[in-house]
C-alpha cells in the first residue's frame, strides 16, 4: 500500500498507525517530526505532478483542506482518493477509522481508543463563556457554522458567538468582533500564527487564551490530548 496524504492530522494517525504505507505529504505536514517522506506542496495547491509522479494506491484528502479541481485531476490519472468530512467530533473518530482501514492498518490503534474514551468521559464544565474564535485577520475570520473546531470548544464550556453565523469562516470587521463583547478571545497559532505580540493587543480589555491549533484544530492522536490542553490554555486566560 502506497499511500499520500494531503491533511496534516491524517498524515499523523496513518504514520503512527500504518507505518510504512506513507509515500508522500504536505509541506505543512509536521507531526510526526521525523517523518521522511516526499513533500508534494502545500494542502490548497498541491504539485499533482508530483503526487502522481509516486503512483500511489490511496489519497486521503479533506473537503475543507483541500480543493475539488486537484483531486479531480488525480481521479482523472485513475488514483483513488478518500475526502473525508469532519464537522464535529463524533465524526472525527469515525473518519479516522474509516481512513485507517482504507490505509490497511491491521488493528484499530491504542491512541484511537484512548482518544474516544477522553472525549466521551468529560466531566461537565463548571460553567459556560462566550467567545470568538479568529483564524486570520487582515481580514479578520472566525469560527462560524459546522466546525469541528467550533464542537471541540462547546464540549469544553466554550460557545463562541459565531456558531450560527451562515457562513463557516465569515469575515468580520474587527469592531464587531469587539462589540459581540465575548468573554474570552481564543487564538490559536494556525492557520494564522497568533503569538503574544499579535493578537491580543487588538482585543483590549478582552483575555485571550493562545492555543494550539494542533489541539484545536486536527483530528489524529493530539485528540487525546486536546481537553487538557485546551483547557489549561483557557483558564490561564483568566488569570
Amino acid at each position: 500500500m502506497r499511500v499520500v496524504s494531503l491533511v496534516p492530522s491524517l498524515t499523523e494517525a496513518v504514520a503512527v498507525s500504518a507505518p510504512g504505507v506513507l509515500v508522500g505529504a504536505t509541506d505543512w505536514c509536521s507531526h510526526p517530526a521525523d517523518l521522511d517522506v516526499t513533500r508534494i506542496g502545500g494542502t490548497k495547491n498541491p504539485k499533482t505532478e508530483r503526487i502522481l509522479a509516486l503512483a500511489p494506491d490511496l489519497v486521503i484528502a479533506n473537503e475543507e483542506e483541500n480543493r475539488e479541481p486537484d483531486l479531480a485531476v488525480l481521479r482523472a490519472a485513475g488514483i483513488e482518493v478518500l475526502v473525508t468530512e469532519v464537522r464535529d467530533v463524533p465524526q472525527a473518530f469515525r473518519e479516522l477509522a474509516r481512513v485507517l482501514d482504507a490505509c490497511g492498518a491491521t488493528a484499530r490503534p491504542r491512541w484511537l481508543d484512548e482518544a474516544e474514551e477522553t472525549w466521551s468521559s468529560l466531566p461537565p464544565p463548571d460553567r459556560r463563556t462566550t467567545a470568538v474564535v479568529p483564524i486570520w485577520r487582515r481580514p479578520w475570520m472566525v469560527l462560524g457554522r459546522d466546525t469541528f473546531a467550533g464542537d471541540v470548544l462547546a464540549r469544553l464550556g466554550v460557545d463562541h458567538l459565531y456558531a450560527t453565523h451562515e457562513d463557516r469562516y465569515p469575515r468580520i470587521p474587527l469592531d464587531e468582533l469587539l462589540a459581540a463583547a465575548p468573554d474570552v478571545v481564543v487564538l490559536p497559532d494556525e492557520p494564522y500564527r497568533f503569538t503574544a505580540d499579535d493578537g491580543p493587543e487588538a482585543f483590549p480589555g478582552v483575555p485571550c487564551a493562545l492555543v494550539s491549533g494542533r489541539h484545536l484544530t486536527w483530528y489524529g492522536p493530539s485528540l487525546a490530548e486536546a481537553p487538557r490542553a485546551l483547557t489549561r490554555a483557557l483558564r490561564a486566560a483568566h488569570r
